[in-house]
């Protein structure tokens, strides 16, 4: 691995393994899904973030209590534990984090889903699972923390079974953005470059995957961070105790910057959705 990319992997790890992160992503962004949300009919972030979860859900018609899922950048496993509950299917969780780790496995024996789900420490650019073991891959919001996404692309379709789906949500650059007009975006989350629909669609092509339903949703990210950023000035002074001015600060910042640019039109995010043909 590029020692970049290892740089890139420590960066996230110790980000959200910060008391900062852990308390913030609970406290504000949504709790069990810490993931951006569907808007429509709601302006709590909870709310919409699982909304999310049941979109996508409800697009794999294939899914049922003997398919076996990957949720790739796990988070605290909210997304796990619906499908657990509701389809009784069985989902391994990979998550670069061991203090969200932690809570996913306490909220699983909380919820006695222990038998149902496996939470495994991993990075989705070296997937610690075998050969075409999984029917659907999984991922929320995860793929633009790596800078060797042809790498996720080939672990992704590595793990995937014959005729497996892979569905995933991702904070995307537009198909045609400016050079260095999402700088300030990259410098939040020491990046480089971020995805794109036309780079996934390529990228996946060539591994053998055929598009079932993408649909852009870039108007609700960027509710979302709004309403994510309004929701932390609204409670500074309550989450003062828990969190650092300085960490809240800057997050405000980012989060202005991403609104900036989804207004400006450079950024892009919905649910991509496809099959493995090979």
């Amino acid at each position: 691995m590029p020692n970049n990319q290892k740089q890139l992997l420590s960066s996230a790890e110790t980000y959200y393994d910060s008391t900062d992160a852990d308390r913030f992503y609970e406290t504000v962004w949504g709790g069990e899904d810490i993931h951006i949300g569907l808007y429509d009919n709601t302006d709590l972030i909870r709310e919409a973030s699982r909304k999310t979860v049941k979109a996508m859900v409800a697009q794999l018609l294939n899914l049922g209590a003997s398919s076996r899922v990957i949720d790739l950048g796990a988070g605290y496993g909210g997304s796990a534990r619906f499908m657990a509950k509701e389809i009784g299917c069985k989902v391994t969780c990979i998550n670069i984090s061991e203090v969200q780790n932690a809570r996913n496995r306490e909220f699983n024996k909380t919820d006695g889903l222990e038998k149902l789900i496996t939470v495994k420490h991993g990075s989705f650019e070296n997937i610690p699972e075998k050969d075409k073991s999984f029917d659907v891959v999984w991922s929320q919001d995860s793929f633009l923390h790596s800078n060797q996404r042809d790498t996720v692309l080939a672990e992704i379709a590595r793990v995937t079974a014959p005729s497996g789906e892979l569905i995933f949500t991702d904070p995307m650059q537009a198909d045609v953005c400016p050079e260095g007009v999402l700088q300030p975006v990259y410098d939040r989350l020491d990046l480089e470059t971020m995805g794109s629909f036309a780079y996934y669609r390529h990228g996946l092509s060539k591994l053998g995957f055929e598009e079932v339903c993408s649909t852009e949703l870039t108007d609700q990210l960027r509710t979302h961070y709004a309403n994510v950023r309004k929701e932390l000035q609204n409670r500074y002074n309550e989450l003062v105790s828990s969190i650092s001015p300085e960490y809240m600060d800057k997050m405000i910042e980012g989060l202005e910057n991403w609104v900036r640019a989804a207004d400006q039109g450079y950024l892009s995010w919905g649910i991509l959705h496809f099959r493995k043909t090979l």
